[in-house]
């Protein structure tokens, strides 16, 4: 009875090892921070620093693995289908997480059932953009401006459906003007056309915006948040300039395949909660025009569930879609 009792114990003991070591260990190897976009714009940025900084703290090295193509979906499938042992990690973000499952008639994984979520990185406002030609200084010169020409003003996006279009949309919903979209293969390159004076309007990430507004190659009008942006405090908001309750930013946060251990999400959670409040980070962070937000696993799960219903009515009402 005594040898059973020490051999019950002794094998309990080897699964309750066995269930912590991999977190006790994690990481024994390099980990991949899979970005689903190419190299350069705000997610890539972001995820480069917040790469750096994990490396460091969990003292291992960290390969940024940039996978682009269909909104993201190519780069969000790749890591659902990953083993979930926490050497792959994705930096999702608003688009693939809360736009793409409206937009899409089918998407290749589900944002809730194929997921861990870690937390929340960082969220970033966006800027209402003229090019300079255009006589106005303010949103409602802008409203009052594209009255008066139906159909005749056009805006630039990143492509349908992305952010930067509905976020336009939503503007032109709530102050009922016609504008006509143009979308681009990506925000540089429209970026790059509203700058040549190509088209005449675009909504845009600040840290992607703010070059072309200190060169005076385009006049920004507004922040896309509820709150005014400490990196251009002297812009108003779109809700204090007429549209009260209009608050949209790009979000971004890591992810791991569903599945992943409980020790290893919460080991990587403290770690990058750690490393976003570190001062330094904070400021590097400021200085690419992000806000430095982390939560736990559950609030992070819960906010994309809110964010998933918010976008679906926003995707509706513009009559977005993509194959």
């Amino acid at each position: 009875m005594k040898r059973c009792l020490i051999l019950a114990v002794v094998l309990l003991s080897g699964v309750f090892n066995a269930a912590i070591a991999p977190a006790a260990t994690y990481p024994e190897r390099p980990i991949r921070l899979v970005v689903p976009y190419p190299p350069g714009g705000t997610a890539d940025l972001l995820a480069r620093l917040v790469g750096a900084k994990l490396s460091d703290a969990l003292k291992q090295s960290i390969a940024v693995d940039n996978r682009g193509g269909a909104g993201g979906n190519i780069a969000a499938e790749h890591v659902a289908r990953s083993a979930p042992d926490g050497y792959t990690l994705l930096f999702g973000n608003v688009a693939v997480f809360s736009i793409n499952p409206a937009l899409y008639k089918t998407i290749p994984f589900d944002p809730i059932k194929d997921f861990a979520p870690v937390s929340l990185v960082a969220t970033v406002p966006q800027m209402l953009l003229v090019h300079p030609s255009l006589p106005v200084n303010s949103v409602a010169e802008l409203i009052q401006f594209a009255k008066a020409r139906p159909g005749k003003i056009d805006y630039a996006s990143g492509g349908i459906g992305s952010l930067t279009q509905l976020s336009v949309e939503l503007l032109k919903t709530a102050a009922n003007i016609d504008v006509v979209h143009v979308p681009f293969k990506g925000s540089g390159a429209a970026l790059a056309a509203i700058a040549a004076g190509h088209v005449s309007v675009m909504i845009e990430n600040i840290p992607t915006a703010m070059p072309f507004v200190k060169s005076g190659k385009l006049r920004a009008l507004a922040v896309t948040t509820s709150q005014r942006s400490p990196l251009a405090d002297r812009l108003p908001t779109i809700a204090e300039s007429g549209f009260p309750g209009y608050d949209l930013s790009a979000w971004f946060g890591v992810q791991v395949p569903a599945g992943t251990s409980r020790e290893i999400v919460s080991k990587l959670n403290a770690e990058i909660v750690r490393v976003i409040q570190e001062p330094e980070t904070k400021n590097r962070l400021a200085g690419l025009g992000a806000d430095p937000v982390t939560n736990s696993p559950e609030q992070f799960a819960a906010f994309i569930k809110s964010e998933l219903a918010k976008w679906a009515k926003i995707v509706k009402d513009s009559g977005a879609t993509a194959d």
